[in-house]
C-alpha cells in the first residue's frame, strides 16, 4: 500500500510540475540524470556548504557580470583586460606605461593552478612612443589566473610588488543540462538533500564540494559539485534547477556554457611567507 501511494504521489507531482514549467522533457533529470540515492543514503562526501548535509546549499548564490573589463595601475603601468575568456580564443591586453619606457618590452605574466602558483611568462608587448602597449594571448589553458604586467629589465622581469595585477578566468566550452523536479527530498551522491532551492552541479569525476565557475551569455556563477552525473545528451555538467534558473539556461534545456573548476591555492610553506 505504501509503495502504491508513493507511486501515485510521484505521478501527480510529475504532472503538476510538467504543467507549470511547460518545458520539453529533455530538460528533466532524465536528460543527464544524477546519481541520486534513496533518502536513507549517507552519501560519499560533503559539498562544502556550511549547512547540514540534510539541507544542502540553497539559492543564496547570485550570478555576476562576466563580460566586463578589469584594470589595475601600479609601478607606472596600467593594465586592462577582460574578466572572462574562452579556451583557444584571443584574450586581449592593453595599457599604458610612462613615455620614458617607449621601445621597452612589457612582459605579461600569469599565476594560477596551471602554473603551480608561480608567475609564468604569458605574452609580451612593446611600449609605443606614446606609452601605450597591446598584446593578445591565444589562451591555451583553462583556470582562474592573476595577471600582472612588468617592464622587462636586463633580460628578466622585475619583482616589484607594485606591479598592476588583475584577475581573469579562462573557461572551457562544455555541454550542460539541468535536473531536479521529481527528485526533491532525496539525497544526492554527495549527501545533500536536493530541494528546489539547491545550488550545485553534478559531475562524473570531480570531488564533492569542488567549486566550479560557469559562464553563460555574459553571466558567471560559482557553485559546488553536489552530485554525480550527467549520463545523457553528451553533457559534461548537470545543473540543479535553481542553478540553471539563476544562470538563465533553464528554458534552453541543454546548452553550451563555459566551465572551469577552481582549485584553491595551497598555503605557502612557513619559510616562504
Amino acid at each position: 500500500m505504501l509503495g502504491t501511494a508513493r507511486v501515485n504521489v510521484y505521478v501527480v507531482l510529475m504532472l503538476l510540475v510538467g504543467a507549470l514549467l511547460a518545458l520539453p522533457s529533455a530538460a528533466w533529470a532524465g536528460n543527464g540524470g544524477s546519481a541520486l540515492t534513496p533518502t536513507a543514503s549517507t552519501g560519499s562526501g560533503s559539498s562544502g556548504s556550511t549547512s547540514s548535509p540534510s539541507s544542502g546549499p540553497t539559492s543564496s548564490t547570485t550570478t555576476s557580470p562576466g563580460n566586463v573589463t578589469v584594470s589595475a595601475t601600479g609601478n607606472g603601468i596600467t593594465l586592462v583586460t577582460n574578466a572572462s575568456a574562452m579556451l583557444r580564443k584571443g584574450l586581449s591586453f592593453s595599457g599604458t606605461a610612462s613615455q620614458s619606457a617607449a621601445g621597452q618590452t612589457i612582459e605579461i605574466e600569469r599565476l594560477g593552478h596551471q602554473t603551480n602558483w608561480q608567475w609564468a611568462p604569458t605574452v609580451t608587448a612593446t611600449v609605443a612612443a606614446n606609452g601605450s602597449f597591446s598584446a593578445v594571448w591565444h589562451t591555451n589553458h583553462i583556470g582562474r589566473f592573476s595577471i600582472r604586467a612588468e617592464v622587462w629589465q636586463s633580460g628578466s622581469s622585475s619583482a616589484a610588488t607594485t606591479a598592476p595585477t588583475v584577475s581573469t578566468t579562462i573557461y572551457r566550452p562544455s555541454i550542460a543540462s539541468w535536473y531536479g523536479p521529481g527528485l526533491y527530498g532525496r539525497h544526492t551522491a554527495c549527501g545533500e538533500r536536493l530541494r528546489s532551492t539547491t545550488i550545485g552541479v553534478a559531475n562524473r569525476t570531480l570531488k564533492c564540494g569542488t567549486k566550479v565557475a560557469f559562464y553563460y551569455r555574459g553571466r558567471t556563477m560559482i557553485v559546488p559539485v553536489i552530485d554525480r552525473g550527467p549520463y545523457a545528451n553528451h553533457a559534461d555538467w548537470d545543473l540543479t534547477q535553481a542553478t540553471s534558473r539563476d544562470l538563465r539556461t533553464l528554458a534552453a534545456g541543454v546548452v553550451t556554457v563555459g566551465a572551469v573548476s577552481l582549485p584553491t591555492q595551497p598555503p605557502l610553506p612557513l619559510n616562504t611567507r
